[in-house]
């Protein structure tokens, strides 16, 4: 959850208030199921790990879908403009390994 007033935004962002950005986390292990969204390297990397754990870290999970939110918020040059945005790439929807 990402609470604005907590980061010191409070002042600007008018709404949302927070939002749940969510998150992934984590090393992928072998071997790598269908479920986990992995490239092909994360698999080629994921078995050299798995043969040579020293020479090749694991490969990762991190987002691989994410979502926009919208905010309203003041403009910066002191006119009291508020400004309705939508921002890509909020919200992580989906996980993979890569």
């Amino acid at each position: 959850m990402v609470n604005f007033s907590e980061v010191g935004w409070d002042d600007w962002i008018l709404a949302p208030r927070s939002y749940d950005a969510y998150y992934c986390r984590g090393a992928c292990q072998f071997p790598l199921s269908d479920h986990l969204n992995a490239t092909n390297h994360a698999i080629i990397q994921t078995l050299v790990n798995e043969m040579e754990p020293g020479n090749v870290p694991q490969s990762c999970c991190i987002p691989t879908e994410l979502s926009p939110i919208s905010m309203l918020y003041l403009g910066g040059d002191g006119s009291g403009e508020v400004t309705l945005k939508t921002y890509p790439d909020m919200v992580v929807e989906a996980c993979g390994c890569r």
